[in-house]
């Protein structure tokens, strides 16, 4: 993840790991070989878990907004919790997943669940139809925002640290802070802020009308 999976050659991966070459080239008959099983065993799991609060099949979900609320904020915590107990898979996603020419972003793609990210866009897009999400987001461009929101963040540490390095509350960051910040970004930004209630109609003043007066013919007076 640091130096890029273009750049990293087997002897450098049978180093880490604690064998040789040879022992590597036996488990692996190929580099691709290799590759496929990194994201089978390492990728593949991370997708489904933090993907999972998604139901598989489209329905309606009871209390559609704020269950809603509820999986986006599952999701945020669940990316974040992956990314801080993996350190190597923000910068991992971002290099060789979300660059074009990745050379992982093909072996990840084909593993990406494509049925529960159209389930999530069609409850984005119920919310929406029922006046809880702001009419300009667009419901299949939101997990891209999570995952915006959550991997960067992470990905990019010690980069954001260094702008900030005199800021002790900067410093104190951490992967509850991130997971939070996303959470009120994601929320605040898609969901319509309640209506405020009707004013209540003034009351008019009460006069004393004089013995014998008139009735008064026209509403009291606005003060405009």
């Amino acid at each position: 993840a640091k130096q890029g999976v273009a750049a990293t050659r087997l002897a450098h991966i049978a180093e880490r790991a604690g064998f040789t070459s040879a022992m590597l080239h036996y488990y692996f008959k190929s580099r691709d070989q290799l590759l496929d099983a990194v994201v089978l065993e390492r990728v593949v799991p991370v997708i489904g878990y933090v993907w999972s609060p998604v139901p598989q099949t489209p329905r309606r979900l009871q209390g559609s907004a704020e269950a809603t609320r509820a999986v986006i904020a599952e999701i945020v915590s669940r990316i974040v919790r992956c990314g801080t107990d993996r350190p190597w898979l923000p910068s991992l996603w971002m290099h060789e997943v979300v660059n074009e020419g990745g050379q992982l972003r093909e072996r990840v793609l084909r593993h990406l669940p494509a049925q529960r990210l159209q389930v999530f866009a069609g409850l984005i897009a119920d919310s929406q139809r029922a006046g809880a999400i702001t009419p300009d987001v667009e419901p299949r461009l939101v997990f891209l925002s999570i995952l915006g929101l959550t991997l960067l963040p992470l990905a990019t540490s010690s980069l954001w640290r260094r702008i900030w390095q005199d800021d002790p509350q900067a410093r104190a960051i951490g992967h509850e802070t991130i997971a939070a910040h996303a959470t009120a970004m994601l929320t605040g930004g898609l969901f319509s802020p309640p209506a405020a209630p009707p004013p209540a109609p003034a009351t008019p003043a009460k006069r004393t009308r004089r013995a014998g007066a008139a009735p008064d013919a026209e509403p009291p007076a606005t003060g405009r």
